[in-house]
């Protein structure tokens, strides 16, 4: 539990945040038989991953005395489906058709009234109607989000029939790949028994005997998908991809000579069209393009990515989450800065950073931890609408924060062929930086409006608090070393962490006074036997009880294989202690709130009450509770990649992707600043209600070719451009769903909150173009071959370029972030003029992305007048000594001017 000083009349409970998860991102909240089946559709989908992760696509077991018996060997294309149809099964299960609230579904509603005021409640046509209106809403309506529609189990009926497709006809998808669609059986040949009523519909008009089960199925399976993303993510998104479904059919009618015919006997031009036309295509092209393709889309390239790196990771969080870790770094959050002016507020920076590292939504990471930080804001004496901005703005910032990015960065891992490594280094420096911004406001709001440290008795003392759940920073530990040092790839790194937390607990969970001995005796007596058992015989102990093994291993691999069943290991000897002991003192161990509600919940339900207190049975329900949460929070993540992933591969099949790319660098007149605004616009609009991970894919399609080609900017840059501009999307108003989380719990205007949230998340709108124009920034030296690598030590050395280009542009982004303080805040010491405030914007500017305001300035000028601007030597450097030389001023400007009226005495007073 927290040791936050919160008024429990503020605090929200676990159930209250769910419920505003819930109502927020339109979930049901499923009751009675509909729950089991999501927990158990949620667990066999982690299990699922989780085998994947460990053991790869073949699925085999080890019988001793049989020997290992082969269940399956899967294909990357079966790998995909099942993927996809786990994802909608549990959507279809988690989010109703409608609830009754929409537009349309409010427009018939009105029909019923209108027939009874025109002819009468007891009138045939009024009465056949009314029943009509039951049946409809009986099949689709869940007013309660809490009942499962027939309509939902006749799409999760069809999931599973594709997904069966797909696993028991693999031969004929492959001559489908070959021969066509067309060439696959149809269904009185699939399932003979059915030809007689095929037969009947055919001599209806409807051709479904020439149709193959793989069209029908293939073509369901894209409609489900779509339905899926309308449910989870609303129509905006849905209505894009179909627009791009649509357009692989129909495109051929664009007119080739850019002519638009009229009735009137004359054209109309229309500038750019023709490179929109295409040339004809067929469904059933298009279907075995969207469902049998794992290049292009539903089971395309970011499915893969999801399969590989994206769900393992936020099952990782899951279990870091759930092990009660998310609560410990809320806490130490405020043991850091609890002392400090406004600490509430720059605990919820810090905690919402940490949170947002291993959350896969803003959402979540919002209402999570701003169930506890926005109450202790408001106490302190910030806004309602300031504490809510500050708890989203800082929670959208953990998408962007390493090690554990958010999802769009293991897309960017995959597209831009970088090591995972590199990618959290490239991002280390904004993502500081864009912290550093947030707390800076966060620090100047307090000192304008008085607000000060927190009470001592109400501190949380630091040192005690570290050693108390010191062994939760273990895991993410583990993760750096995995990724860093030992390289492994990205889903065998999350892999090993997730082992790492579920044995550290397992350990804490038996761990007290009397145990810790025999505890860490058995641990390292069961390692040295398996050391002992590799070194001898080249296989560890299960494969020795099994009967394999042979020639023994020398001392280093045998001790490399020893310590990889470390983990293991430590689970199989606490597992042990917890099933001998299972009432033991666990003075450490402190879950989450929602592992001892769902060990209560089916303790009751077992009608065994005393079961919630059965620490052996706490841990499984620990581990049972990651898998289903992990599941709960992939889903609608899962459903966005596969539902745009059609869109590359309708770009790709269409060959519009090339004169598209064409198309936007001439819209931009060649100048890579106006491309650039281009990009960042057509990212927030994409974004907003849509998640990052569906908006990196869109944009990464369609505008970093683009931006590639106009510029000689590093991939990796280009790419950390759209996430950045994708992830803002999430604060910035009228969609602002992060802001909205959180005026939910701050009590206060949606909009207000939201509008002062992007002013908070200002500065993650100019680092972007920064390290655009700036590769330092990232931590990357351009090559001569129009490549970019992560600068080591030589380049360190090579002070004539690491000067110039990493040091001076790094101290410059932090000190334009400093002075983006006061043009938002209108604070520096004393009260800021509006003059003044936008001279500090321009300090900003000029110190943070020079280039960006000189290019732009420049195009301007190139537009407006007949002369061109050539960009002198050193500009960079010119401008960013003018910002600085204006930035002092200014700071001591407004010092002065505090000393003169009193506000200050001394230097404490206003920095930390």
């Amino acid at each position: 539990m927290s040791t936050l000083p919160t008024d429990e009349a503020d605090r929200l409970s676990e159930e209250e945040q769910q419920e505003l998860i819930d109502e927020l991102e339109r979930r049901r909240s499923p009751r009675g038989i509909a729950s089991l089946v999501v927990i158990i559709t949620a667990i066999a989908f982690s299990a699922f991953q989780m085998w994947l992760a460990a053991r790869g696509f073949i699925f085999a077991v080890t019988i001793p005395g049989i020997g290992q018996i082969k269940l399956a060997a899967l294909q990357l294309l079966q790998v995909n489906a099942i993927h996809v149809i786990f994802a909608l099964l549990l959507a279809f299960l988690l989010y109703p058709p409608s609830t009754g609230n929409g537009p349309v579904a409010r427009r018939l509603g009105r029909v019923v009234p209108a027939l009874e005021r025109r002819f009468g409640a007891k009138n045939p046509v009024t009465r056949t109607m009314r029943g009509v209106r039951s049946i409809v809403r009986w099949l689709f309506m869940d007013p309660n989000r809490e009942r499962v529609t027939p309509v939902d189990i006749v799409c999760m009926g069809i999931a599973i029939l594709a997904g069966l497709y797909m696993l028991t006809s693999f031969d004929e998808i492959r001559q489908i790949r070959v021969l066509g669609i067309d060439s696959a059986r149809t269904i009185g040949e699939f399932v003979p028994a059915l030809a007689p009523v095929v037969d009947v519909i055919s001599s209806l008009g409807i051709a479904l005997d020439t149709m193959s089960v793989a069209f029908l199925l293939g073509a369901a399976g894209v409609l489900l998908v779509l339905e899926a993303t309308r449910r989870s993510l609303g129509i905006y998104l849905t209505l894009i991809v179909v627009t791009f479904i649509v357009y692989a059919k129909y495109g051929y009618l664009i007119p080739s000579d850019g002519i638009i015919s009229t009735p009137f006997g004359f054209g109309i031009i229309v500038p750019y069209i023709d490179i929109l036309w295409i040339q004809p295509g067929d469904w059933g092209t298009i279907i075995q393009n969207f469902w049998y393709n794992t290049e292009n889309g539903v089971f395309g390239i970011p499915v893969t990515v999801s399969v590989q790196f994206i769900y393992i990771f936020i099952l990782f969080g899951a279990f870091l989450e759930m092990s009660g870790a998310g609560q410990w770094f809320i806490d130490f959050a405020y043991a850091v800065t609890g002392k400090r002016k406004g600490g509430p507020a720059k605990a919820s920076v810090l905690s919402s950073g940490f949170m947002g590292a291993i959350s896969g939504s803003s959402i979540a990471n919002t209402v999570t931890t701003g169930a506890f930080t926005i109450p202790l804001m408001k106490r302190s004496g910030y806004r309602s609408e300031f504490a809510g901005a500050v708890e989203a703005s800082a929670s959208s910032g953990g998408q962007i924060l390493p090690p554990v990015m958010g999802a769009a960065a293991f897309l960017i891992v995959e597209y831009t062929t970088t090591p995972y490594a590199n990618v959290i280094a490239a991002a280390a420096v904004p993502a500081i930086v864009f912290f550093f911004g947030v707390w800076v406001m966060v620090h100047l709001e307090a000192s304008k409006a008085g607000i000060t440290q927190i009470d001592e008795s109400s501190a949380i003392a630091l040192r005690p608090h570290l050693r108390k759940g010191w062994f939760y920073l273990l895991p993410i530990t583990a993760l750096l070393y995995y990724l860093i040092i030992a390289r492994l790839s990205v889903a065998r790194s999350a892999w090993f962490s997730i082992v790492a937390i579920i044995a550290v607990i397992a350990v804490v969970a038996v761990y007290n006074d009397r145990t810790k001995r025999p505890l860490f005796a058995g641990i390292v007596g069961l390692f040295l036997l398996e050391f002992i058992a590799n070194l001898l015989v080249g296989t560890g102990l299960a494969g020795l009880l099994l009967g394999s093994g042979g020639s023994g291993q020398s001392v280093y691999p045998a001790l490399a294989a020893a310590a990889e069943k470390l983990g293991t290991i430590a689970i199989t000897i606490s597992a042990v202690t917890l099933l001998v002991r299972p009432s033991l003192d666990t003075p450490w161990l402190d879950y989450d709130e929602a592992v001892d509600e769902g060990a209560e919940a089916t303790a009751d339900a077992l009608s065994r009450p005393s079961l919630s207190e059965n620490n052996a049975y706490r841990f499984g329900a620990f581990v049972l509770r990651s898998m289903e949460h992990g599941a709960r929070t992939a889903t609608p993540v899962v459903i966005a990649v596969a539902a745009v992933g059609i869109v590359p591969g309708v770009l790709s099949a269409t060959g519009l992707a090339p004169n598209l790319t064409t198309f936007i660098k001439t819209l931009a007149g060649g100048s890579l600043v106006l491309l650039l605004i281009i990009t960042a616009i057509a990212a927030i609009i994409l974004g907003m209600g849509v998640p990052t991970t569906a908006t990196y894919i869109l944009l990464a399609a369609v505008l970093a070719p683009a931006i590639i080609e106009s510029s000689s900017m590093p991939l990796l840059a280009a790419h950390l451009f759209i996430l950045y501009f994708g992830v803002i999307a999430d604060i910035t108003p009228p969609v602002a769903v992060a802001a909205y989380a959180a005026s939910g719990i701050a009590k206060s205007d949606p909009f207000s909150t939201g509008v002062e949230a992007f002013s908070l998340s200002l500065n993650k709108a100019i680092v972007p173009f920064a390290f655009a124009l700036t590769p330092g920034l990232l931590l990357l030296r351009p090559t001569e071959n129009g490549e970019a690598h992560i600068i080591g030590l030589a380049d360190v050395l090579d002070f004539g370029y690491f000067v110039p280009e990493v040091a001076i542009p790094i101290i410059c982004l932090f000190t334009g972030v400093l002075a983006l303080g006061p043009t938002i805040i209108g604070y520096f010491y004393t009260d800021v003029s509006p003059s003044g405030r936008t001279l500090f914007a321009l300090t900003a500017l000029l110190l943070m992305t020079p280039l960006a305001l000189f290019n732009l300035s420049a195009t301007l000028f190139d537009v407006l007048t007949p002369f061109a601007v050539i960009t002198p030597p050193f500009t960079e450097l010119a401008l960013r000594a003018v910002g600085a030389v204006l930035f002092i001023a200014l700071v001591l400007q407004n010092r002065r001017s505090a000393e003169e009226h009193g506000s200050i005495s001394t230097p404490e007073s206003t920095t930390d």
